[in-house]
């Protein structure tokens, strides 16, 4: 799981000491010398000072080094509480004022602010009023940072000191009344701008507690990942917790409750009809009251270990630990059986096993006495225990782990892929751990593909106990098996696409599940869930719409995650089943359109690439995607987790493949898996500093320039381009006339050459 950058939005103005002037958000001086917003290096490209006859005021700069936010959100209102601590980083001291922008235009009451301990008064500002405030402070320093917040209104605070290296504990508390949309409630925190300060944020806890009078269904947030815990039907706690990181986008959480045994909600965003709008299914089975008259679903677990030779140290104890807690939380009346191997292979028992105490107590005193030695025989691990399933009596899973490539039996990957194809008669699905980098990650993506299981991989610094425990957790109730969604439009099967994830699939309890898709044809739909639950038939119907044409960009989200799922597939289909040139073409398509970088498309990120010139990009993806030829080390390893991240992302929150940027490229590229492609030089910047996503379009930085992905060469000829002045009348003007939606396009440093309204712009 990606790190989350997330951080609570809230701005500082810092005039300084001699002068009276106020701003929100950023540094402000009345005089000719801008104090400009401080910036985290390599989030915001540094910008060359502008020359100026005045002498440089002293440096002024603030750093957060903690926030701790509270929300309880019940039925339609939230009660937030915020405490965040600010220090003076600067040279000198300053007065301060905290200006806090609304979640939204939307109904706030009851605030309060206490800084350390005192209270101070804080003035509402409407949306137009903010509007006026935050032209002025662009106006006056000549800083776009704070466009994207123009058309939301704010709280601001009288003036109040911080000395040099000291700090201000700022304690906010406010209700407001929630957005819902299609019966969807939309809670947003502001967070994104936290970015703006001398360094990353030190510590930051977010923690939500939804209660509903009816049952609460679905818990997503389309921004961040999260941990969600469902106590019961009327209750979720959704938290996260970092240290160190670099916000870049809101918060944001969406709920539904209702009644009935799943909450399915559906949502889609469509640009405008001249293209295929996107849809998001979210859908929760109901949360059972715990009861012991209600047993769960009985499933089998079978935990297929790797002991071979190198599995000594650590490895072997983590693994063993691992075994133990799936034991640990196995239910009464599930069946399971312990397959560990090398060269040979041996077993708990002849046979699969039921759980009870007494089963459980040996198993596990079994688990202390698996020692590493010998090499690997994958094949006949594999033969061994999916042998073991015959008659259908429910889901089966198969935990598969393994640090090594096979070395006894058979070697040859396709045959061993055939071969657990023809033993899994069941319909097992295998979830296979790769730990660290000796593994052939190809193998394993085959063997959980192939059975509609997942592949992890663990790095040699992580832990194997917790890698499993996390993936045990969510399967180990399942509630529905051998599910699939029909989506009817308008009475049609047809008119949707691309679905992921595809095929059928289990559905656990307390899981979120996460479907996008594209669709041709919009109107009201019909939804069709059919499963199993044990030897029944089930069968749910649910309404839903899918939009004709978007009037916000609010569900915008729902298209960059539909791509990134998409690149992950294709990246598969690449892996897995050769070259072919249509994918790669979509591949560059898709990474350029979205800015989703992969180790393939890594140099889009240089800003000598033209990423108008197609037939050369497309040439240079190619010669890349030959490093999907390594199936071990460093390289492989690396490249299939990047993959199972994409293909199973649940959100856009710091997509992973911002990680393995051009460095990542070269280095595989001069491991001998460049395909013929160019030598690349050490890029002088990495990706995540000439890349930036801005509300859902990429822009990628080229010549001083941040270009908009979405332009063609043709509109992007002098004739067809529109030069308007940074600052100038002209350039206020098209902001108060487009609003927002055009605002957040501008907060670049640098020139930025962006389409809107079927209008290209040049600023500068």
């Amino acid at each position: 799981m990606r790190t989350v950058q997330t951080a609570f939005l809230a701005f500082l103005v810092f005039p300084f000491l001699s002068l009276t002037a106020l701003a929100q958000g950023l540094l402000v001086n009345e005089s000719a010398n801008p104090a400009r917003l401080p910036r985290v290096s390599g989030i915001i490209a540094p910008i060359p000072p502008r020359p100026v006859p005045r002498p440089q005021p002293p440096r002024l700069t603030y750093a957060i080094t903690d926030l701790s936010v509270d929300a309880t959100l019940k039925d339609q209102i939230a009660q937030v509480n915020v405490s965040q601590t600010f220090k003076n980083t600067g040279s000198t001291s300053m007065e301060v004022s905290f200006v806090f922008p609304l979640p939204y235009d939307g109904a706030v009451e009851s605030l309060t602010l206490m800084i350390d301990g005192k209270e101070y008064p804080a003035k509402l500002q409407t949306a137009a009023e903010a509007r006026k405030t935050y032209e002025e402070i662009v106006r006056r320093n000549q800083d776009p940072a704070l466009l994207e917040w123009i058309g939301s209104g704010m709280f601001k605070t009288s003036v109040f000191p911080v000395p040099v290296g000291a700090s201000r504990t700022i304690t906010l508390r406010y209700a407001q009344l929630l957005r819902v949309d299609g019966g969807v409630t939309d809670f947003l925190f502001p967070l994104g701008t936290a970015k703006y300060t001398a360094g990353p944020v030190g510590k930051i806890g977010i923690r939500a507690e939804i209660e509903s009078t009816d049952e609460i269904k679905n818990v997503y947030s389309p921004t961040s990942d999260v941990k969600i815990e469902r106590p019961g039907p009327h209750r979720a706690s959704v938290s996260m917790e970092m240290r160190h990181v670099v916000p870049n986008d809101d918060f944001r959480l969406l709920f539904d409750s209702g009644k009935g045994e799943v909450g399915t909600k559906l949502l889609s965003y469509r640009k405008d009809d001249s293209d295929d709008g996107y849809f998001m299914l979210l859908a929760s089975p109901k949360i059972a009251s715990p009861s012991p008259d209600e047993k769960p679903l009985s499933k089998t677990v079978l935990f297929v270990i790797d002991r071979s030779g190198s599995m000594a140290g650590k490895k072997i104890v983590q693994a063993r630990d691992a075994l133990k807690f799936v034991l640990g939380n196995l239910n009464d009346g599930d069946m399971f059986n312990i397959i560990p191997y090398d060269g040979s292979v041996t077993t708990f028992k002849p046979e699969i096993q039921p759980v009870d105490s007494r089963t459980r107590a040996e198993a596990i005193a079994y688990a202390d006495t698996i020692r590493d030695s010998g090499s690997t025989n994958i094949d006949e691990a594999l033969h061994v225990s999916l042998g073991m399933l015959k008659e259908k009596t429910g889901p089966a899973y198969v935990l598969f782990l393994t640090d090594g490539c096979p070395t006894v039996g058979e070697l040859n990957e396709m045959k061993l892929a055939e071969n657990a194809r023809q033993c899994n008669t069941y319909g097992a699905r295998i979830f296979t751990f790769g730990v660290g980098h000796d593994v052939n990650s190809r193998l394993l993506d085959r063997l959980a593909r192939d059975s509609k299981g997942q592949s992890m991989f663990v790095s040699p610094q992580e832990n194997i106990e917790a890698n499993v425990s996390i993936l045990y957790n969510r399967i180990s109730t399942p509630v529905f098996t051998d599910a699939v969604f029909d989506i009817v439009i308008d009475g049609s099967p047809h008119g949707t696409n691309r679905v992921y994830p595809n095929g059928r699939f289990d559905l656990f309890s307390g899981e979120q599940l996460v479907v996008v898709g594209r669709y041709s044809r919009s109107g009201t739909t019909d939804i069709v869930l059919r499963g199993k639950r044990g030897d029944a038939d089930l069968r749910f119907h649910f309404d839903g719409d899918l939009i004709g044409k978007s009037n916000d960009s609010n569900n915008a989200f729902i298209e960059r995650l539909w791509a990134m799922r998409r690149i992950g597939e294709i990246i598969d289909e690449l892996d897995l089943k050769g070259e072919n040139e249509e994918l790669v073409q979509e591949l560059l398509a898709l990474s350029t359109k979205h800015g989703v970088l992969t180790p393939y498309t890594s140099f889009l990120a240089e800003e000598s690439t033209s990423i108008t010139d197609v037939s050369a990009n497309a040439a240079r993806t190619s010669g890349n995607t030959q490093m999907l030829r390594a199936t071990d080390g460093v390289s492989g390893f690396r490249q299939r987790a990047a993959k199972s991240r994409m293909q199973f992302a649940q959100n856009t929150a710091a997509p992973a493949e911002l990680a393995l940027d051009a460095e990542f490229a070269l280095d595989a590229s001069q491991a001998g898996f460049g395909g013929g492609a160019p030598t690349q030089a050490k890029p002088s910047r990495p990706a995540r500093e000439t890349v930036r996503t801005v509300h859902n379009r990429a822009f990628f930085q080229k010549s001083g320039n941040w270009v908009d992905a979405t332009l063609t060469d043709e509109q992007m000829k002098p004739e067809n381009v529109r030069n308007v002045t940074r600052f100038s009348e002209e350039y206020f003007r098209l902001i108060d006339t487009n609003g927002i939606e055009f605002a957040r396009y501008l907060v670049f440093d640098e020139p930025v050459l962006v389409r809107f309204n079927n209008q290209t712009y040049q600023i500068e």
